[in-house]
């Protein structure tokens, strides 16, 4: 088995071919486009080597060039550079670094630790699709919190009526409200049926009280900067407010593109049958399992990916059961929103909850010990293709299925 390291970077990726003795066949530097990949595929069958007799070993799982690799066949191995470094320190201690020297350690960790890493998976192209919309859909979101953060922060520099009044900045009404008064005596000089027709602009058309209460709100007595300081921290307010509204739209956007690709899948209805999965959630976590069924060999695969799964640290006779920490995040947070939607869909999850914190588990780890037997059962479900059963999902010995006589 032929080893290849590349070392990626935005301008070019620095390559080492390795036989199985560890002697080096080929280096080179390539560029990132399609002549490089050609050169890369030249160099190694100039080695005598062919994809599937040659593995790979890169430091990401999505660079261009990783899905050209898997396009033609070979087998890639993302490694987490923090291993790299340590294997870096293995073969040598004065700390020198470079590109060329990185990509040999690559493909050395591959001749000899190949059996450690996992080979990158085989997901469809659909789930490919789902993972793209699900990933930026979260990174949108995350976004546009860290925008109304910032107007929150700025709100209460100078209009603290307008925290008041609108506690929740990310609604549609709170947002339309500080574009037509970004100021305070902007705020003071809204009238009532002012406020009404931003009201009706938005949807909120049955709130009989609301523009009563908007108002009063905003004409609330409060301390007021300096006239010509208030106007120019208007100017920022009224900008924030713009990219957030853009924002919103671009997050409302991706979503419905979100559902009809996930949609489309068909684990779909499968993830979908699971109480407390919703059209987001399911997408989340098939974007993160994939759809290969032969990537998670058993179902503690899937759980210590997830982080579900507690880690066991012992030394001597001390022992400690604790979360762990390295983990897939995104599938993490999906499960843990999941495992907390759950609770108010399923009899069985809430019982398994309940239990939990009677044996003295807190909120969370409740939570994430329900998380670790939702995806147990999910996983089983997705393997035989079969629809979430709840009644079969919470069998226990002591609750057997009857029996007809």
């Amino acid at each position: 088995m032929v080893t290849v390291g590349v070392d990626w970077a935005e301008a070019h990726h620095d390559v080492a071919i390795h036989d199985p003795q560890g002697r080096s066949l080929r280096t080179g530097r390539i560029d990132t486009g399609p002549a490089g990949f050609s050169e890369l595929l030249a160099m190694i069958a100039d080695c005598g080597a062919a994809p599937e007799t040659t593995a790979v070993a890169v430091e990401t799982d999505k660079n261009l060039l990783v899905v050209a690799l898997q396009g033609a066949g070979f087998e890639v191995f993302a490694i987490n550079p923090r291993a790299v470094a340590r294997y870096r320190e293995r073969v040598g201690q004065a700390g020198a670094k470079s590109d060329a020297r990185d990509a040999a350690i690559l493909a050395d960790i591959l001749r000899t630790d190949r059996h450690l890493h996992r080979v990158l998976p085989h997901p469809s192209e659909q789930a490919r699709a789902v993972k793209a919309l699900a990933r930026q859909h979260q990174e949108a979101i995350w976004a546009l919190h860290q925008t109304l953060s910032r107007l929150r922060s700025l709100l209460l520099e100078f209009y603290p009526a307008a925290v008041t009044t609108f506690p929740q900045l990310k609604h549609h009404t709170a947002l339309a409200v500080l574009a037509a008064a970004p100021t305070p005596a902007q705020g003071r000089r809204l009238t009532r049926r002012q406020v009404v027709t931003i009201l009706h602009r938005v949807g909120r058309r049955n709130d009989a009280g609301l523009a009563e209460q908007i108002t009063t709100g905003l004409r609330g007595p409060a301390l007021a900067q300096p006239q010509p300081v208030e106007d120019a921290l208007g100017v920022s307010v009224a900008a924030l407010v713009t990219v957030a509204q853009t924002m919103t739209a671009g997050i409302d956007a991706l979503e419905a593109q979100l559902a009809i690709v996930f949609a489309a899948h068909p684990w779909a209805p499968v993830l979908r049958s699971a109480p407390g999965l919703g059209p987001v959630l399911a997408a989340r976590v098939l974007a993160e399992i994939g759809d290969d069924p032969t990537r998670f060999a058993t179902t503690a695969n899937l759980r210590s990916f997830a982080g579900t799964a507690p880690v066991t640290r012992a030394s001597g006779k001390a022992r400690w059961v604790q979360a762990r920490r390295v983990r897939n995040k995104r599938l993490a947070d999906a499960c843990h929103w999941w495992a907390f939607a759950a609770l108010t869909r399923s009899p069985g999850a809430r019982a398994h909850y309940d239990r939990r914190r009677a044996a003295g588990d807190h909120h969370n780890a409740a939570l994430r010990h329900l998380a670790n037997t939702l995806l147990s059962k999910i996983w089983h479900c997705l393997q035989h293709r079969q629809a979430w059963n709840e009644h079969h999902a919470w069998l226990t010995p002591a609750n057997p299925p009857a029996v007809a006589a």
